[in-house]
């Protein structure tokens, strides 16, 4: 059985995420994980901060603070909203450990001594007010494809073009804001990518047939267009520096590698870190390399916003090739679209739109966890409103979900006592209920396994769906005044539909799953799954197993709580800024 090995796009150090970035990477590869070992998969997710480059220096002299210490605080509040959404990593790393250092400098080395770095004079943006170079992120200016003012020298956050600082029109430094700029003759190492286009192109033809179209067609989009050779090193105070025994005139003049050169290292290098840290920490011995390395029973999928596909379907993968060693590369990427702000991009520079901390501070994690898999940008973009949360939570979590477990839990103790009722035996109504659940199981099984997640999320709503039909059909609190034993039949039914609503909708409600499974004190209560013949059953709960009534699960949220996140963070409105 092979091994997965999941990563999502690192998230940037500077500043916490929006709902945008979570959706596009960290929640779907959490959820998938957690599904994977539930069925009884070995899977290890890894991720990390990723801390280099020109924002990370930026952000940290704007907090007064030097740019280790910076991301190291920074490091740590991510880590801990990450933990606040349930977010299961096998490891959380950073990407200026010793690790990542050590592996970005390795395989530099590696395609240096295979041809595919070359050193070049080039003419670089010199500020003369900041009497420095200034790198990519270091320069701002207007977009010469979509016309954005405020593009960097990287990327246009707009259009999302790549750009070379000097495309840019009326380009001035991100430090002081001054337009003395000078282009000045410097010296970089430049990633040949022209000599392993097609190996690039095999690559993918034979294991990108399978990817979403979104991943694919970005991918070839790049191919087609060419692939140019890329500096690798930048000028900078903070990034993993060039070895000086490789390349010491660089070294000595300071120079480190681009942030997007070491970044996608980052997931071996994390997960090394993985295994260091279990070798200080506990008697286990994590074979990071089995991993990475001529990992042939291996499975990697990746998950990431439809922006950084290019870096990881092609810049990546050449410079894997090029090291001429047999390293893991991704068998699945799955992409996203972008979630919106009312139709407008959600933005971190900008603060436009709901961030993770605000989202954990008003409500618990699964009621995001659940709103924003059930509304994935898979297909195509989608838009966040609080009209359409508070519907989704409402009718999904509240109405369907925790109406159908308070109301199951709530009658039978008021009825029965304490303990699963024992009543009749099951009849034709549970059978069939029975098959219904195994084939919708099925069904949602298919689904994860095919990572299709709006899919997924209606295929368990259906589930839950189908206990609060069998209840309206059965009618016990009408069933009880006549039939006593047939009205503890239909509770003791749906209290095993509870339970295994419990399990199947983990991945998804984490919390709120393990509240539904603790209200029984079942003895050696330690599936993980249900198979379709043990859902069909209904019979994991059995009589005399006594149950408590959980606090309510999900609250409505109500007009004045609407009108309160609106006044808070904008609605309709806020896509014009």
């Amino acid at each position: 059985m092979a091994r997965h090995l999941i990563t999502s796009a690192l998230p940037y150090i500077n500043g916490i995420k929006h709902l945008g970035n979570m959706v596009g990477s960290m929640l779907p590869a959490d959820v998938y994980a957690r599904y994977l070992r539930q069925t009884g998969r070995e899977a290890l997710y890894i991720c990390a901060t990723d801390e280099h480059g020109t924002p990370a220096e930026l952000a940290a002299k704007e907090a007064g603070l030097p740019v280790s210490e910076y991301c190291a605080q920074q490091h740590d509040a991510q880590k801990a909203i990450y933990e606040g959404f349930g977010l299961k990593f096998d490891y959380f790393g950073r990407s200026s450990s010793p690790e990542n250092r050590d592996i970005t400098q390795h395989f530099a080395r590696q395609l240096q001594k295979n041809g595919f770095i070359e050193e070049r004079s080039i003419r670089q943006v010199y500020s003369l007010t900041d009497a420095r170079f200034l790198p990519d992120r270091y320069i701002v200016g207007t977009c010469p494809h979509c016309g954005y003012d405020k593009a960097r020298g990287d990327q246009c956050e707009n259009c999302t073009r790549v750009l070379d600082p000097t495309d840019l029109i009326d380009a001035r430094s991100a430090i002081s804001g001054s337009s003395d700029l000078e282009v000045r003759e410097t010296k970089h190492l430049f990633l040949r990518q022209s000599k392993l286009q097609g190996e690039v192109e095999a690559w993918i033809d034979e294991h990108g047939k399978d990817w979403p179209v979104l991943a694919s067609s970005i991918a070839r989009k790049w191919l087609t267009e060419g692939l140019n050779d890329r500096a690798i090193t930048r000028d900078l105070d903070w990034g993993v520096p060039v070895p000086a025994d490789t390349w010491p005139e660089l070294a000595a003049e300071g120079k480190v590698f681009y942030v997007w050169f070491d970044a996608p290292v980052e997931y071996i290098g994390a997960t090394k870190e993985w295994a260091n840290a279990a070798q200080e920490g506990d008697p286990e011995n994590r074979d990071w390399k089995s991993w990475w390395y001529e990992a042939e029973d291996v499975r990697y999928t990746q998950f990431m916003g439809k922006d950084n596909v290019p870096f990881h379907t092609v810049m990546f993968p050449a410079t894997q090739l090029g090291t001429r060693e047999p390293w893991k590369k991704v068998d699945y990427v799955k992409a996203f679209n972008w979630l919106n702000y009312y139709g407008g991009k959600f933005s971190t520079s900008q603060r436009r739109g709901v961030f993770t901390h605000d989202a954990l501070e008003i409500l618990p994690a699964d009621y995001w966890r659940y709103f924003m898999m059930a509304n994935a940008p898979e297909s195509d973009d989608t838009s966040f409103t609080w009209e359409l949360f508070a519907a989704t939570v409402n009718k999904d979590l509240a109405d369907v979900l925790g109406n159908f477990v308070n109301r199951v839990l709530s009658f039978s103790r008021k009825r029965f006592g304490d303990a699963v009722p024992a009543g009749l035996e099951a009849g034709e109504a549970e059978a069939q209920l029975g098959r219904e659940i195994a084939a919708l199981l099925v069904e949602y099984e298919n689904h994860m396994e095919t990572l299709q997640f709006r899919k997924a999320a209606q295929a368990l709503r259906t589930l839950w769906s189908a206990g609060n039909s069998y209840l309206e059909t059965k009618a016990p609190w009408l069933e009880i005044k006549t039939n006593p034993d047939g009205a503890a039949l239909t509770l003791r039914t749906a209290m095993n539909l509870i339970h295994l609503y419990a399990i199947i909708s983990e991945p998804f409600i984490p919390a709120s799953a393990a509240a539904m499974r603790s209200a029984f004190a079942l003895e050696n209560d330690t599936a993980t799954w249900v198979t379709a013949d043990e859902a069909s059953s209904l019979s994991s709960v059995p009589a005399g197993t006594p149950f408590t009534v959980p606090p309510v699960l999900f609250a409505k949220i109500t007009e004045d709580d609407l009108a309160a996140y609106t006044e808070r963070f904008g609605g309709a409105e806020t896509a014009e800024a």
